[in-house]
């Protein structure tokens, strides 16, 4: 398991140069899941046809982080939502999305609300 202090592109992302041929009905996967003070990314190497929930549930992160709540909405491979049945590829990071604190459209609302306040209060 990995522990990283920040966030950066995974060198097992999936490109054409990474084909695993002599796999052996094997794929090497990471599940990751990220807080604002701790970020934590588990290799898993796995049977071919494993889906997004069996990553999860091999990763051992929900005994680790008993607070972590893994929700069938907030499941992902690289960015992309999926559904916890989906099967994943030989070089595939899952990743455990933590819920928002707020609704984008009301945190935009808010923001414009504050910048015409200030505005005002300019004049």
């Amino acid at each position: 398991m990995w522990l990283t202090g920040w966030s950066t592109i995974s060198a097992g992302a999936p490109t054409c140069c990474t084909a695993d041929v002599a796999g052996g009905g094997r794929i090497s996967v990471e599940v990751a899941v990220a807080w604002p003070e701790l970020q934590v990314v588990v290799p898993l190497k796995l049977p071919d046809g494993t889906s997004v929930a069996d990553a999860v549930e091999a990763s051992g992160l929900r005994e680790r982080f008993p607070e972590l709540e893994v929700r069938d909405d907030r499941l992902g491979v690289f960015g992309e939502k999926r559904a916890p049945d989906a099967k994943l590829a030989d070089g595939d990071r899952v990743e455990i999305y933590r819920p928002l604190k707020i609704d984008p459209k009301e945190a935009r609302r808010i923001a414009a609300q504050s910048r015409k306040k200030n505005s005002e209060n300019c004049r």
